[in-house]
């Protein structure tokens, strides 16, 4: 049972929450690159709600079985490119609020804008609140159904 459940969440708190995703979403960043982000941060963050929910959505976006089982050990794979892997490093820094090495930013740069690595960021930070909202909250996971929008 849910410790706290949507209809006792403040209103307007998950709106805001989602304005700042569709922010993030409408950028020029790729979407499936945002969802790969948002599952591995999930996992890190051992919260089984948004790990379905992300898992879900990039089956949807045709995300392969390998590449979603091996997530975990992207580190230890050859199936991410350079991009994705620099990506999943960064994002992984932010969520454990370690500093960025210079080198992994200016590895960053040769994919990403200033502007880009700012919503990357936001994005980073972003799945990370909705981690410890779903996990405190205790939100129950295999439910989340992908939208045919």
């Amino acid at each position: 049972m849910e410790r706290i459940t949507y209809n006792n969440i403040p209103k307007g708190m998950f709106e805001h929450l989602r304005t700042i995703e569709e922010f993030t979403n409408n950028s020029t960043l790729s979407i499936s690159l945002l969802e790969l982000i948002r599952l591995r941060i999930s996992q890190i963050n051992k919260c089984a709600y948004c790990v379905d929910m992300h898992y879900k959505e990039l089956k949807a976006m045709g995300e392969t079985e390998l590449r979603l089982s091996t997530l975990c050990v992207w580190e230890e794979t050859e199936i991410f490119t350079e991009k994705e892997k620099a990506t999943l490093e960064f994002a992984e820094l932010v969520t454990k609020v370690e500093k960025i090495p210079e080198i992994l930013f200016e590895k960053l740069l040769s994919f990403y804008t200033k502007e880009e690595i700012s919503i990357l960021t936001l994005s980073c930070t972003q799945i990370n609140t909705w981690n410890r909202l779903m996990r405190t909250f205790e939100f129950k996971a295999g439910l989340y159904e992908v939208s045919n929008q």
